[in-house]
């Protein structure tokens, strides 16, 4: 079994959004998720490898493999192209959340926005909520 590269570390948060934020937009939106995620999970950011800020953590195994791990309860990356936001669980029952969101695309359980404005904020805040109390019951996390 390999073993995850992304792990969770002691990088400075603020240091990484400073310099890997290729706009000033990136940088505000970025730290607008930090008091918005926070405020959800009660938990302070935290770096996951060298590009993702996660709030929390939960221990998982993979069905489907021999791969087990901690990943963050939610979290975001302001990579280049486009903000991503770790925040829904990518199952199709809760799709009908992503209605009313706004302007993005989503991947499996990821969703990519351009910037926070493309989005209704508090869509996202109960869709961060909901995938915490899930992810929490899920895998018995406090």
């Amino acid at each position: 079994m390999s073993e995850l590269k992304t792990k969770e570390n002691d990088a400075d948060v603020y240091a990484f959004i400073d310099a890997y934020a290729n706009t000033e937009q990136k940088k505000s939106d970025s730290y607008e998720l930090i008091k918005l995620m926070t405020l959800v999970t009660g938990e302070p950011p935290r770096m996951w490898g060298t590009s993702i800020i996660g709030f929390g953590k939960y221990h998982y195994k993979s069905e489907r493999s021999s791969q087990e791990g901690d990943w963050p309860i939610i979290g975001f990356s302001p990579r280049k192209t486009a903000l991503s936001l770790y925040v829904f669980t990518g199952l199709e029952e809760h799709e009908s959340m992503l209605t009313d969101l706004g302007k993005f695309k989503k991947g499996k359980a990821c969703i990519y926005v351009k910037k926070l404005s493309d989005i209704d904020v508090t869509v996202l805040e109960k869709l961060m909520r909901f995938t915490v109390d899930f992810m929490k019951r899920t895998y018995g996390v406090n």
